[in-house]
């Protein structure tokens, strides 16, 4: 346990931040499976919002820390490669 005020503020900082980028990245993955369920549904149109609605997602959390931007790139190209090769 921490026994400074700093560390104990730190602490509880911690623990806001934790909880705050846990439903953060859960959000991402929702948005993202939801990218390829309308991908194996053969939907197009609803492939192409999710996709959209998704990448707004991703590079927000890219921007606040929570992954890297190369990673958040992978992850729009190899979505953006799946819905391209639908056509």
């Amino acid at each position: 346990m921490a026994n400074s005020p700093q560390a104990r503020k730190r602490a509880r900082q911690n623990t806001q931040s934790r909880t705050r980028n846990h439903s953060q990245r859960s959000m991402m993955r929702t948005y993202i499976k939801s990218v390829y369920a309308a991908i194996e549904s053969n939907d197009k149109e609803a492939a192409n919002s999710a996709y959209h609605s998704a990448v707004s997602i991703i590079d927000r959390n890219a921007k606040r820390g929570l992954h890297h931007k190369n990673k958040s790139a992978r992850l729009k190209s190899r979505m953006n490669k799946r819905i391209m090769a639908m056509a």
